[in-house]
């Protein structure tokens, strides 16, 4: 069943995605709280990335997107 709670919900990657090969791992501020998901992505994501929940994939899975600055980018402005 989807969780549509969090669709829309920007979170950090706990662990990176892996695109089509495997999920990683996203926090995502929801319900008064932080939730921890599976995090589904197109393309690989580096631990630590900013990313957009997109779908839910229901048993606590989300499909998310790059969003803003990456946090662990070492070019990023400081």
């Amino acid at each position: 069943m989807a969780d549509e709670a969090v669709i829309g919900l920007t979170g950090i990657l706990l662990h990176a995605t892996r695109g089509t090969v495997g999920p990683g791992e996203v926090l995502v501020r929801v319900r008064g709280g932080s939730e921890a998901f599976l995090a589904w992505s197109e393309q690989p994501l580096p631990k630590g990335s900013t990313v957009l929940v997109v779908e839910s994939r229901g048993a606590r899975e989300v499909d998310v997107i790059a969003w803003g600055e990456d946090v662990d980018d070492p070019a990023a402005p400081t």
